[in-house]
Order: structure tokens, then C-alpha cells, then sequence
């Protein structure tokens, strides 16, 4: 591929990457069948899945129990809607989950991290399961915040955090030393979308216990 052919079809851009896995997976899954595994992974993604596109938000990959959704790749590009979109996302997919038994059999806990950046962005491959169709540091930050994010909620980095404050209520967490960083990382959780600040700062006004 020719420099300009690639230059058309790549961009630079800010997105919010998201990160979503089940907590204790390996544990989980350990002496189940392969059929019952595939059964609990079906049920899980497609319900991810569903709440990630109508979230305005594209699936990116499936990596055992994780699922990677990116944010801001469309028309509309990046902004302060399409962030809150992907937190927001992250928010609905747990309340999704929440007394839902997978594959009938399975309740199941999840972490959520999430983290805004720069990234080049692959055009042809940004639609869902466009496996490398970004590019850049964010997409580790978010997958380590996600590590990171106390059981059943959803984490932000402090960009993201900043860049939807007008638009969600947080609760700033105690930073976090994540290896092949500099720096500790800013931590934020994601309490409710701002209709419900009051409220949701008051439900979590006790610091979380990871």
C-alpha cells in the first residue's frame, strides 16, 4: 500500500476506548464444559454487544471474557457526547447484567475501565470487530484501568473524566501506579449521568473498597 493510499484510509483522532470484563472468569470457567463456556461467552457478548451500538459505540475485539468498544469514529467525531456515550455505555451494560443469569445458569460481576486519547484510526476497519482500527497508548491505559476498577463499577481516566464532568457525576478515587507508566494515573468512578449527580453522590459518599 502506496503512502497516500494509507494516508486516505488512516486518520488522527481522539476516541474513548472502553474495556469490559467478568470478574473471576478463569475461576468461573475452570471446570465447565467447552459447550456451557461458549454458552456463558454467547449470552455475555451479545448483551454487551447490543448496548455497546445502541450506545453509538463500535466493537472492536473479543478476547475471552474482555470486550474492547471504541467511541467517536463516526460522522459525528469526538466530543463531549461520545464520551458520556461510552461511559454511559459502560454504566448500562453492568445494570444490564445485574440479576441476568448467563446462559441461564451464571450471575456475573464486571469491571469497566475506560480511558480518552489520541489514536490513528483505521477508516476501512472502523465498524464492529475491526480488529486493529486504532492505534495508540489509550488503548492500554483503558485495558488497565479496567484491571484496576473496583468490582461492579466503571473507572475513567482523568481525561475522561474532564472531558464529560459537565455530563456525568464522578467520584475521584485514590491514583494508581500501572506498570510501564511514569506516573500514577488519575481514577475516577462513574457514579450516574448528571440528571442524577445529587443523588448518586450521595449514595456513594463512602469510598469504594476495591
Amino acid at each position: 500500500m502506496t503512502a497516500i493510499a494509507m494516508a486516505e484510509q488512516e486518520r488522527r483522532q481522539t476516541v474513548t476506548v472502553l474495556f469490559i470484563d467478568i470478574v473471576g472468569f478463569t475461576a468461573l470457567v475452570d471446570d465447565l464444559d467447552c459447550a456451557v463456556v461458549r454458552a456463558l461467552q454467547r449470552d455475555y457478548f451479545g448483551i454487551v454487544s447490543e448496548v455497546v451500538r445502541a450506545g453509538g459505540g463500535v466493537v472492536e475485539k473479543y478476547v475471552g471474557d474482555a470486550v474492547m468498544a471504541v467511541f467517536g469514529t463516526g460522522p459525528g467525531g469526538f466530543g463531549a457526547e461520545a464520551a458520556a456515550a461510552a461511559v454511559r455505555v459502560g454504566l448500562s451494560v453492568q445494570e444490564a447484567l445485574r440479576g441476568h443469569l448467563l446462559a441461564g445458569r451464571f450471575a456475573v460481576r464486571t469491571r469497566v475501565g475506560l480511558a480518552t486519547g489520541d489514536v490513528i484510526v483505521d477508516v476501512e476497519a472502523a465498524r464492529d470487530f475491526g480488529h486493529g482500527m486504532v492505534s495508540g497508548s489509550v488503548v492500554s491505559t483503558a485495558a488497565r484501568l479496567q484491571a484496576y476498577a473496583p468490582h461492579d463499577t466503571v473507572v475513567v481516566c482523568s481525561e475522561t473524566r474532564a472531558v464529560t464532568d459537565q455530563l456525568i457525576a464522578y467520584q475521584e478515587l485514590p491514583p494508581v501506579r500501572v506498570s510501564g507508566k511514569a506516573r500514577p494515573l488519575g481514577l475516577w468512578r462513574a457514579l450516574a449521568p448528571q440528571g442524577a449527580r445529587t443523588e448518586a453522590r450521595q449514595l456513594w459518599a463512602v469510598p469504594a473498597v476495591a
